[in-house]
């Protein structure tokens, strides 16, 4: 485990707390499947390239860059990042690990992890539901990406956007859903893609590509203001 992260334990850890993840939004945040289709109607959903292992991965842009967050999002309303609500919170093969130093615990402020005799409390079984749901998406999101790949349906984006304040921004290392590419496979090859549940989420990549020119009249108006 990582430094300063502990197993939680339900004698230890009988009094934590925790509060609502704080602190502002990562400006791009990982996604796995599940979330495709809420994410696309809020924002842009694209792919890109981990910088230490060069492997792509899915993730929902809420901004243009570090420190902007263009999109109101709240926990229970429309698309909430799982990678966000499980803040502090780990896998740890069959258990659940916690950084105590994450600002979502300490203090009497907060919902309960555990009930009086031990067992999860609400807000811990949703914590639960939370990580199983990213556990199950990694591989479902990797096997997403695997066929993208296996059917050359990615496609390099270069953005540049303008602003009426005379600043640009470059968008570089993106990459979407090539629909060209996507309606040239044979039959057989869509039906396979359709059957594995990927069709649906390579359109909803597609058309989340109209929400980069809703972030950007959204952030022009917040520099005229």
């Amino acid at each position: 485990m990582a430094e300063g992260v502990t197993l939680l334990d339900s004698v230890e850890h009988r009094d934590l707390r925790i509060r609502p993840a704080t602190g502002p939004l990562p400006y791009f945040v990982p996604v796995v499947a599940s979330e495709f289709a809420a994410a696309a109607a809020a924002c842009p959903v694209l792919l890109t390239k981990d910088a230490e292992t060069g492997r792509f991965y899915v993730g929902a842009m809420l901004g243009f860059q570090p420190g902007e967050s263009l999109v109101e999002l709240r926990a229970g309303e429309g698309f909430w990042p799982l990678h966000v609500e499980r803040q502090g919170f780990f896998i740890a093969g069959d258990s659940i690990a916690i950084d105590p130093k994450d600002s979502r615990f300490g203090g009497e402020a907060g919902e309960p992890l555990f009930g009086d005799d031990g067992a999860p409390a609400p807000a811990l079984r949703g914590i639960q539901q939370t990580l199983a749901q990213l556990h199950r998406g990694v591989d479902e999101t990797q096997a997403f990406v695997d066929a993208l790949l296996a059917h050359k349906l990615l496609e390099p984006i270069d953005v540049t956007l303008r602003f009426d304040d005379g600043t640009s921004l470059d968008l570089t290392g993106l990459y979407t859903v090539s629909l060209d590419s996507l309606h040239a496979l044979d039959d057989g090859a869509v039906l396979a893609l359709f059957r594995a549940g990927h069709l649906q989420l390579a359109y909803a990549l597609a058309g989340s590509l109209r929400q980069i020119a809703v972030l950007a009249a959204r952030r022009n108006r917040r520099l005229a203001a």
